[in-house]
């Protein structure tokens, strides 16, 4: 059976005792019901794991052990930054999730002319906390020791104008996309994919994409919700070029 996991910021402590944040303890006493003597891991986000063992509960207080560290590595080898379209805020929650167990390394969120999500520059910082602590609830339960860095949501052409100097493959993803992803030349580099809102991108934008180097690509010939589009891009870049191994 596997350990659980829980998120610790850096530095991760080793050799002495320490105590679990009041939310991951909560999570270990009340939900997990762990006992005394039972082993945990620790990540660090950055890459980092250690092993240690429960040596106290008490109320709201998780102590730990003993940790050592533990050698693992579950991260992709392919580097694959997601441009996602704001969409509603239960889909984009999902999109965090499942693109972070799938491996993705960065989240750009991008707001574009058919985005229903609109966020102030205050509602940003929330959700962008929000969106972290979504990621850090996935990596505990996917084993991935590092977090995906989210990026500050941007207006779709700032962001592009950004784009341009950026390595590696880049791919738009459209229901009239020129090529498939088989047919595209293995990555040197990082990965790039853009995925958007619910209603889709506008031509304009779709265009402008084009215009700096985003490849158009298309997945098969049906059209796909923004959150299916972007999981189904994904585990095909990782089955491709990346660690699924298929």
């Amino acid at each position: 059976m596997t350990a659980p996991r829980f998120y610790c910021p850096p530095p991760l402590p080793f050799g002495d005792s320490f105590e679990l944040s009041p939310d991951a303890a909560h999570h270990a006493s009340r939900v997990l019901r762990l006992r005394n003597q039972n082993i945990v891991h620790i990540f660090d986000g950055l890459g980092n794991e250690v092993q240690a063992v429960i040596s106290k509960i008490s109320g709201k207080k998780v102590v730990l052990e003993k940790a050592q560290p533990y050698r693992s590595n579950r991260e992709s080898n392919l580097h694959i930054t997601l441009a996602q379209a704001l969409c509603g805020s239960e889909k984009m929650d999902w999109v965090m999730q499942k693109a972070t167990e799938l491996g993705v390394a960065e989240i750009q969120p991008v707001q574009t002319e058919r985005s229903v999500a609109k966020l102030s520059a205050e509602r940003a910082i929330k959700r962008a906390e929000h969106w972290r602590n979504v990621t850090i609830a996935a990596c505990e339960q996917c084993g991935q020791n590092r977090l995906p860095h989210i990026y500050s949501p941007q207006e779709f052409s700032t962001w592009l104008a950004h784009t341009r100097s950026l390595p590696g493959s880049k791919f738009i993803l459209l229901p009239q996309g020129n090529a498939t992803l088989h047919q595209q030349p293995k990555p040197k580099d990082k990965v790039t994919l853009l995925i958007g809102p619910e209603g889709g991108f506008s031509t304009a934008e779709a265009q402008l994409a084009q215009d700096v180097g985003f490849n158009s690509i298309r997945l098969g010939t049906r059209w796909l919700r923004t959150e299916t589009a972007a999981m189904a891009s994904i585990a095909a870049l990782q089955t491709l070029w990346g660690d699924f191994n298929i």
